[in-house]
């Protein structure tokens, strides 16, 4: 009879034990939701620079000299798209593997999205081009990702375009969208030319809306973009 206790009291023992287990098992993650809940490694959200030079300054400046006080009303960027082409490089019926890989890198070096691969509609016998050949990448920024893709294409990449003297301001269309184009990836200092196979321009578009020529102008000017001088051919 006096075995029994002794063989029991282990039992008990280790029973308890491993619920104690199973209930820190169970509040751990609560206590590792409770740190993620805070501000955590990376910090509170960080509005993008442009984006509140936009709302403080350019808005005042446009109601001021427009004469627009509704912010309904005003010109707002809308999106951001960046545009390669890949037609060029075709072969048969299909993009070189290495040609193609190298677009699609550079898009998501420099915008951080995976872009989307167009299709031609139509059939171009000029251009060898038949309906359903992959014709290029794209990439379409909002939000936060469009504002810093502005910023640095303002304030770091348009200053390593080789002679630059500033960007054509006659590229408006009748709604106030604005269109660019560069020869070469490499004025992106997030590109390494070493790692490239070939060299490629692209095309970027800034779409406004409630906007028109000299609205989207004035506010691309307000926020940086360095634009030719009139002085300057």
């Amino acid at each position: 009879m006096s075995k029994d206790p002794e063989q029991k009291k282990p039992e008990h023992a280790a029973k308890a034990e491993k619920a104690g287990r199973a209930q820190g098992a169970k509040k751990a993650p609560a206590k590792k939701q409770a740190v993620d809940d805070g501000e955590g490694t990376s910090g509170p959200r960080v509005p993008p620079r442009l984006m509140v030079a936009y709302d403080q300054k350019v808005r005042p400046a446009f109601a001021e000299k427009f004469g627009e006080k509704n912010r309904l009303a005003q010109p707002r960027l809308q999106k951001i798209v960046v545009n390669i082409n890949m037609g060029r490089h075709l072969e048969g019926t299909k993009i070189p593997p290495d040609k193609r890989q190298t677009v699609i890198d550079t898009i998501t070096t420099i915008t951080g999205q995976k872009p989307v691969v167009v299709k031609a509609r139509k059939s171009v016998s000029n251009f060898k081009l038949r309906a359903g050949y992959e014709a290029s990448a794209m990439v379409t920024m909002r939000r936060d990702r469009m504002w810093h893709f502005l910023d640095r294409l303002i304030n770091l990449t348009a200053p390593r375009i080789k002679d630059f003297r500033g960007l054509p301001d006659k590229a408006f269309d009748r709604q106030g969208n604005y269109a660019m184009g560069l020869t070469e990836q490499g004025v992106f200092p997030e590109i390494n030319m070493a790692d490239v196979t070939f060299t490629h321009g692209m095309h970027i578009n800034f779409v406004f809306s409630n906007s028109n020529p000299e609205r989207s102008k004035f506010v691309l000017e307000q926020l940086g973009m360095p634009f030719r001088k009139p002085d300057q051919k």
